[in-house]
C-alpha cells in the first residue's frame, strides 16, 4: 500500500516538474520577443551560427534570472565574486553566473522534489527541510565559485613558469607579462593583462593600489607588487640569480603549499558535508521503515515525542552544517563580497522604532562590555557593525521565541490528533494487527471520537457522564454494563490527555530560555570563528616570513614598506598591524612596541622585534638574515604545520559532521525501539499473569 502511494506521488511530482518546464519554456519564449533579447539578437547578427549555443543560452538565462525576485539575489551575489575573477568582463561574468545558477537549480530541484514526496504528510517537517535546502543553495554556490578560484590558482603556477622563460628572453618585467598574457583562453591571462596595464600606467602606484582591491587572491597581489618594485628600482643578482625570479619562485612555493592545503581540506570535508545533511532526508524513510516492521513504535513516531525528536535532529543538522562551514573555510574572512553599505540590518536600525529598541541592548561606548564585543568583532574578522550585530541578536531571539511557542502549540495538536487517529485496540501492539483487526480498531476509534467531541470542551467531565451518554448512543445500545464502563474509562483516559495538551507555563519558560540562548548564539558563533582563526596563526606568520624574504633584498625597501605589505596580506593580525601603520610616522619604534604588546604569539613577536632592530640598529637584510639561511627549514616546518592543522580540522569536522547521523540512529531509531519494545513486553507479561 505504501509503495503504491509512493509511486503515485512520484508520478505526480514528475508530471509537475514537466509542467513547470513547459510553462517556463513558454514564458521564456515570450520574453525572447522583448527589447533586451532583441538587442542581444541584433548584436549577434553576422557572427552567430545556426547551431545551438550554450553561450547564448546562458546570456538569455542571465536576463531571466535577474528578473525573478528570489533568484535575483543569488545572481547579484555571484556577480560580486565573479567580477573579481573575470576582471570586469561583463560577458563572461554573465555567462558564468547563469551557468553556475543553472547547475545549482538542476541539483536542488530534484532534491526538493524528493523531500516533498517523502515528507508531504508532515507540513512542519517539510517546511523546515525546504528552508534548510534553500540555505544549502548558498553553500553550493560558494563551493562552485571556490572551484573556479582554485582553478585560477592552478593556472597561476603555469603562468609564473612561463614568466620565468619570458623574462630571460626580454629582461623586462612588463614585456614578459604582456607576452604571456596573450592567451585569451585562460582566466589568468586577464589578470596578467590587468597587471601589465598597471605597470605601464602614468601613475602605476595609484593603479596598483586599485588592483590590490580587486585581485582575486593574495599571490597575484604579491606578484603585482614585486613586479612593480622591480620595474621601479630595477633587478639585481643574488647568489648569481635574478632577485625578481627568486621572488617569483617564492610566490610559486607559497601557491603550491596553498593548493595542496586546499585539496586536502576539500577532500576531508567533501564527504562530511553530505554526511551531515543525510539525516534531514533520512528521517521520514527511517520512520516508515520502523513503523512498517515494528508496529509497536507507531505510538512514538506518530505522536508528540517523535515529532520533538524529529525537530531536534533537524536543528542539530542545521547547527552542525553551519559549524562545518566555519571549520572548513580556514578561519579566514568571508570571501563573498557583501553589501556592507545598506544591508537589511542598517534599514532596520534606521527605522526610529527599530533604533530605539536596538539601542536598549547595545552597550554604551567606552564601557567594558562595548570594548569586549568590539574586540570580538575585530578578532573574528566579522564585517558587522556593533548595531548590526545587535539587530541580528534581537531578530534571532524574537524569531526563536515565536518559533518555539509555535512548535509547542503544534506538539500539543499532534498529541491531540493522535488521540483521534490512533487505532483503538486491546491487542498487544508488539504482535501487530491484521487487516481485519486494524479495521475494527479504526471503527472503535471513530466511535470514541464522537464522545471526545461531545465532552472535550468540558474539563469537569466524569466517567459517569460518559457512561450516560454511551447508554443513549446507537453504538452501545446492545452492550452490557461492564463493556460500557470499560469503553467509558477508555474515552475518559483520552479526554484527560486532550485536557492536558495545552500550552503551559513551563513551555513558555522554556521558550524564553531558548530565546536567551538564541540571543547569545551570534556571540558564540563569533567565538567559534575566533578559535578557528587562532589555528591559522602559524600559517599566516610563515606567509609574513615569505613576504619579508622577498622584500628585504630590494633596494630602498624600508620597515614602513614592509609593514604596509604585511597589512595588505594580513588576516588574523590585520587590526594591530593597521594601527601600527597608522601610528608609524609619530614614532616608528614606539608603534612597533605597541604592536608587540598587542599580540601574544611568539613567532609574530619575533618578526616585530626584528623590525624594531631594523628601525634603529641594523639593515633589514641583516635583521632577517635567518629567513634566507633557514629557508628550507621554514618550508618543511610549514608543510608539517599544515598537516597538523588539517588533521585537527578533520578531527573536529568528523565530530561535528557525524553528530546528526549518530543522533538520528540512536535517538530516533534505537532508543524508541528498545524502550517501547521493553515496555510492550512488560505489559504483555503482566497481562499473561
Amino acid at each position: 500500500m505504501q509503495n503504491t502511494d509512493m509511486l503515485k506521488y512520484m508520478i505526480i511530482a514528475i508530471c509537475a516538474v514537466f509542467a513547470v518546464i513547459i510553462v517556463a519554456y513558454i514564458i521564456l519564449n515570450k520574453k525572447m520577443q522583448k527589447s533586451e533579447y532583441q538587442q542581444i539578437k541584433k548584436l549577434r547578427q553576422g557572427t552567430q551560427s545556426n547551431n545551438f549555443s550554450f553561450e547564448v543560452l546562458y546570456q538569455k538565462l542571465y536576463i531571466t534570472y535577474s528578473k525573478i525576485p528570489f533568484l535575483r539575489a543569488y545572481v547579484l551575489k555571484l556577480r560580486r565574486r565573479l567580477e573579481i575573477l573575470n576582471v570586469d568582463d561583463e560577458y563572461v561574468t554573465r555567462r558564468d553566473s547563469a551557468k553556475i545558477l543553472s547547475i545549482v537549480l538542476l541539483i536542488m530541484i530534484p532534491i526538493m522534489t524528493v523531500s516533498i514526496i517523502l515528507t508531504h504528510s508532515n507540513y512542519l517537517t517539510l517546511s523546515i527541510i525546504l528552508i534548510f535546502e534553500v540555505f544549502m543553495v548558498d553553500n553550493i554556490l560558494d563551493g562552485m565559485v571556490d572551484k573556479m578560484d582554485n582553478s585560477l590558482l592552478k593556472e597561476q603556477l603555469e603562468f609564473f613558469a612561463e614568466i620565468r622563460h619570458a623574462y630571460h628572453e626580454f629582461n623586462m618585467v612588463e614585456e614578459a607579462i604582456y607576452q604571456i598574457s596573450q592567451d585569451d583562453e585562460k582566466n589568468i591571462s586577464k589578470q596578467g593583462e590587468k597587471i601589465y596595464e598597471v605597470l605601464i600606467a602614468n601613475d602605476p602606484e595609484t593603479e596598483l593600489e586599485k588592483y590590490y582591491d580587486i585581485a582575486p587572491n593574495p599571490y597575484l597581489k604579491e606578484f603585482a607588487g614585486i613586479s612593480y618594485l622591480t620595474k621601479e628600482f630595477g633587478d639585481r643578482k643574488v647568489d648569481k640569480s635574478s632577485l625578481y625570479l627568486k621572488n617569483v619562485s617564492n610566490i610559486t612555493e607559497e601557491m603550491q603549499i596553498e593548493i595542496l592545503k586546499r585539496d586536502k581540506i576539500d577532500y576531508v570535508f567533501q564527504s562530511l558535508s553530505i554526511i551531515s545533511i543525510v539525516p534531514v532526508l533520512g528521517l521520514e524513510p527511517l520512520k516508515s521503515w520502523a513503523v512498517g516492521n515494528f508496529s509497536f513504535t507507531e505510538t512514538f513516531y506518530r505522536g508528540k515525542a517523535g515529532m520533538i525528536t524529529q525537530i531536534l535532529v533537524i536543528l542539530l543538522t542545521i547547527i552542525c552544517y553551519l559549524l562545518l562551514r566555519k571549520v572548513k573555510n580556514n578561519g579566514s574572512t568571508d570571501k563573498t563580497a557583501q553589501n556592507s553599505q545598506n544591508p537589511w540590518q542598517e534599514k532596520v536600525y534606521k527605522n526610529p522604532i527599530g533604533k530605539k529598541i536596538v539601542n536598549l541592548f547595545v552597550p554604551k561606548k567606552g564601557t567594558k562590555d562595548y570594548i569586549k564585543v568590539q574586540k570580538l568583532l575585530k578578532d573574528s574578522a566579522s564585517k558587522l557593525k556593533m548595531e548590526w550585530l545587535y539587530v541580528n541578536r534581537i531578530t534571532v531571539a524574537v524569531a526563536t521565541l515565536l518559533i518555539s511557542l509555535f512548535l509547542f502549540v503544534q506538539f500539543h495538536k499532534v498529541a491531540v490528533n493522535w488521540q483521534y487517529t490512533a487505532p483503538t485496540t486491546e491487542h498487544n501492539l508488539i504482535t501487530g494487527m491484521t487487516g481485519s483487526e486494524y479495521n475494527d480498531a479504526m471503527a472503535l476509534t471513530e466511535s470514541d471520537n464522537k464522545f471526545l467531541d461531545m465532552f472535550k470542551s468540558n474539563p469537569k467531565t466524569t466517567v459517569d457522564d460518559i457512561i450516560k451518554a454511551m447508554e443513549k448512543s446507537e453504538d452501545y445500545k446492545d452492550s452490557e454494563d461492564e463493556e460500557i464502563k470499560k469503553a467509558a474509562e477508555r474515552v475518559y483516559g483520552k479526554l484527560q490527555v486532550i485536557y492536558q495538551e495545552v500550552l503551559g507555563w513551563f513551555e513558555v519558560l522554556l521558550s524564553i530560555v531558548f530565546m536567551i540562548l538564541a540571543y547569545m548564539s551570534p556571540i558564540w558563533l563569533m567565538m567559534f570563528q575566533l578559535k578557528m582563526r587562532m589555528m591559522e596563526m602559524e600559517d599566516e606568520v610563515m606567509q609574513f616570513q615569505t613576504i619579508i624574504l622577498m622584500l628585504m633584498r630590494i633596494e630602498r625597501v624600508n620597515v614602513e614598506i614592509i609593514l604596509e605589505w604585511l597589512e595588505r596580506y594580513a588576516n588574523i593580525f590585520k587590526e594591530p598591524i593597521s594601527r601600527c601603520v597608522n601610528n608609524y610616522e609619530s614614532g616608528a619604534w614606539e608603534s612597533l612596541e605597541v604592536l608587540r604588546n598587542e599580540t601574544n604569539y611568539p613567532l609574530f613577536i619575533r618578526i616585530v622585534e626584528s623590525l624594531q632592530a631594523a628601525v634603529e640598529k641594523i639593515p633589514i637584510r641583516d635583521a632577517f638574515d635567518e629567513l634566507d639561511s633557514d629557508r628550507d627549514y621554514y618550508q618543511a616546518k610549514r608543510r608539517e604545520s599544515n598537516d597538523r592543522l588539517i588533521s585537527k580540522k578533520a578531527m573536529i569536522g568528523k565530530v561535528i559532521g557525524f553528530a546528526p547521523m549518530v543522533v538520528m540512529f540512536v535517538g530516533y531509531l534505537i532508543v524508541p525501539l528498545v524502550f517501547i519494545g521493553l515496555k510492550s513486553m512488560s505489559s504483555t507479561t503482566s497481562s499473561i499473569k
